[in-house]
């Protein structure tokens, strides 16, 4: 039993620092990226973007990460069930939708008049 805590113990700490590892290659891509200014901005652009994607594959390899790439394999597959509505259907909901805001901002707005009239006859400086 006390083997068992030993090896969970073990691996946490591999990942803890494997995150490490990811995160300080984030930070030494943008360190590259503030500290040489001289160089154009694609090439620091790339650097940033190369220090996300190497950090992106050290965190997958944590169990954290296998369980995040699991998550995202089993959301695809979620969506790929999805029954999308058809264009007559979005069309038609999306015409309701504007509908309805120009109404409710109509109505907010003549609410928004009589308010403001009945403020000024309450004030006296109405006529």
């Amino acid at each position: 039993m006390n083997t068992k805590i030993d090896t969970v113990m073990v691996i946490n700490r591999f990942d803890t620092v494997k995150i490490i590892a990811a995160l300080l290659l984030v930070i030494s891509a943008t360190a590259v990226f503030y500290i040489y200014p001289e160089l154009s901005l694609l090439i620091r652009a790339l650097v940033i973007m190369a220090g996300v994607v190497l950090a992106a594959v050290v965190g997958l390899q944590t169990e954290r990460g296998r369980q995040i790439w699991v998550f995202i394999k089993d959301a695809q597959i979620e969506v790929r069930k999805v029954v999308w509505p058809t264009r007559e259907e979005t069309v038609q909901t999306t015409l309701v939708v504007v509908l309805m805001v120009i109404f409710i901002a109509i109505f907010l707005w003549l609410l928004d008049l009589l308010l403001g009239w009945s403020m000024g006859v309450l004030m006296g400086h109405g006529s």
